[in-house]
C-alpha cells in the first residue's frame, strides 16, 4: 500500500475543489419490522439522484470486524492509517475548544453519566444534560484538588467535558474508565506501562472526588474518562497533499482533528443548513473543505431509528446547494455505522460515493448500504478515500517512469 510520504511526493497544487461531506455514524442495520435500514427508510431523493451519476462502494475504516472509534474512522477518512496514528480522543476535544496545552500535559475525553445505588451506569450520556447544566459541574469539579498535579475541567457540549492534567512526569498511558456501555460499573484507571503507575493513583483520586461531589445530582452523578493522550507528532494535510483545507463542523471534537491535521477551522452556525451557507462563503477560498454532519450518529447512539431516518433526510435536503457549487470532486462518506438498533458504533462497512467529471458511474441507483454493496468500488479500506479524491481532482502525479 503507498504511504503518505509517497503521496506527498506525487501530490501537487491545482485550482480544482474537494468536498468532502462526513455523514458522522452513517451505516445502519435492518428494522425488524421493515428489513430496511435507516438509510434505505429515509426519503433522500437528492442523495439517490447524485448517486446515480457517481461511483460508490463500502468502506472499512480500521479492519474487518474491527469497530472505529470517531477519531480513527476520521484519521482514516482523511488517509491517515489509523493504527499507525493512533490519537486519543482527549487531545481532539482538547483542540477543538481552543485549549492553550503545555508539550507535556494530558488531556482525556469526559463524559457526565448516571449510575445507581450501586454504581452500574444506567446512562453514560447522563440524559444528554445541556451544556448550561455542563458549566456549572465542571465549575464543581475544578474546585477539586490533589498534591502533584494541576487539574483542570472545560466544559464541551451536552454532556462532554475535557480533564487537563498538568504536573511533572505524567503519563498519557492510561486505560479508560468508560466501559463504552450500560450494565456495567465505570473501570479504575489502570497504568499501560509501569511509568504511568503514579499517574493512574491521581486520576483515580480525581474521578472518586468528582463522584463525591457529584452524588447528590439526579442525572449526572458520576464521570467516565478516556482517550488519555498528549500531543501527537502528526504530518499536515497541506504538506502530504498540498491542498489548502479548510473544515466545516459543530461539534469541537471534529474541530479539534482537523486543526490537528492543519485545516483552517470555519464558524459552522448551529445545523447543516448554516454549515452549507458558510461553505458557499468560503468556496472561493479554499481547495478542500470537510463538511461534518453529527445527528445521525448521535440518533443511532440514542436507539432511535425514526430519528436517525430523519436526520438523514435533513441532511438531504441540502445536497443541491452544495451542487450548486460544482465543485470537481464532491464525496459523501461516513467515519463508521451506528445502527439504531444497536444504539453504538459497530463494525460495519459504511456507504460511499464519489462524483466527479472523470469517475466511472456504476449501476448503483441509490444510496443506500445494499445498493452501495454492488458499486464499482466494492467494498475497501476508507485509506484509500483520499488517493482516489485526489485522482479524480487531477492532483496526483503518476507513479514511476
Amino acid at each position: 500500500m503507498i504511504d503518505l510520504e509517497q503521496i506527498s511526493m506525487l501530490s501537487h497544487t491545482s485550482a480544482s475543489k474537494i468536498v468532502f461531506l462526513v455523514i458522522d455514524g452513517l451505516g445502519g442495520l435492518p428494522q425488524p419490522e421493515t428489513g430496511k435500514t435507516e438509510l434505505e427508510s429515509a426519503r433522500k431523493p437528492n442523495l439517490d439522484k447524485l448517486a446515480r451519476h457517481s461511483v460508490c462502494g463500502l468502506t472499512i475504516p480500521i479492519s474487518s470486524g474491527i469497530t472505529a472509534g470517531s477519531t480513527p474512522g476520521h484519521l482514516a477518512l482523511f488517509g491517515y492509517d489509523p493504527v499507525k496514528y493512533s490519537v486519543g480522543r482527549g487531545i481532539v476535544e482538547a483542540l477543538g475548544i481552543d485549549i492553550q496545552l503545555e508539550h507535556d500535559d494530558i488531556a482525556a475525553r469526559g463524559n457526565f453519566c448516571t449510575v445507581d445505588s450501586n454504581e452500574v451506569i444506567i446512562d453514560r450520556r447522563a440524559g444528554r444534560i445541556s451544556t448550561e447544566e455542563n458549566i456549572e459541574l465542571c465549575k464543581m469539579l475544578n474546585k477539586i484538588v490533589i498534591d502533584g498535579v494541576e487539574i483542570t475541567v472545560y466544559p464541551v457540549k451536552e454532556h462532554r467535558f475535557v480533564l487537563i492534567l498538568r504536573g511533572n512526569g505524567l503519563k498519557s498511558d492510561l486505560k479508560d474508565s468508560d466501559p463504552q456501555q450500560v450494565g456495567l460499573c465505570p473501570k479504575k484507571i489502570e497504568p499501560l506501562s509501569t511509568d504511568a503507575g503514579e499517574t493512574a493513583k491521581l486520576v483515580n483520586e480525581f474521578v472518586a472526588q468528582a463522584r463525591g461531589k457529584l452524588q447528590k445530582e439526579r442525572h449526572a452523578n458520576m464521570v467516565l474518562l478516556r482517550g488519555f493522550s498528549q500531543h501527537p507528532n502528526i504530518p499536515g494535510m497541506q504538506d502530504i497533499y498540498k491542498l489548502k483545507p479548510c473544515a466545516i463542523a459543530i461539534y469541537p471534537m471534529y474541530r479539534g482533528l482537523a486543526r490537528m491535521l492543519g485545516m483552517r477551522v470555519l464558524d459552522a452556525g448551529n445545523n447543516i443548513a448554516e454549515e452549507t451557507e458558510q461553505l458557499l462563503n468560503c468556496y472561493k477560498d479554499y481547495d478542500f473543505f470537510f463538511i461534518h454532519f453529527k445527528n445521525t450518529d448521535s440518533r443511532g447512539e440514542d436507539g432511535d431509528f425514526d430519528a436517525k431516518m430523519q436526520a438523514i433526510e435533513e441532511l438531504d435536503a441540502v445536497i443541491p446547494n452544495i451542487l450548486k457549487l460544482d465543485p470537481d470532486v464532491f464525496i459523501v462518506a461516513g467515519d463508521h455505522s451506528t445502527p439504531a438498533t444497536l444504539a453504538m458504533h459497530s463494525w460495519h462497512p459504511v456507504p460511499f460515493m464519489l462524483n466527479s467529471k472523470w469517475c466511472r458511474p456504476d449501476n448503483v441507483t441509490e444510496f443506500s448500504e445494499p445498493a452501495c454493496a454492488t458499486g464499482g468500488l466494492g467494498c475497501f479500506p476508507a485509506v484509500d478515500i483520499m488517493p482516489l479524491a485526489m485522482a479524480n481532482a487531477l492532483k496526483l502525479n503518476k507513479f514511476g517512469a
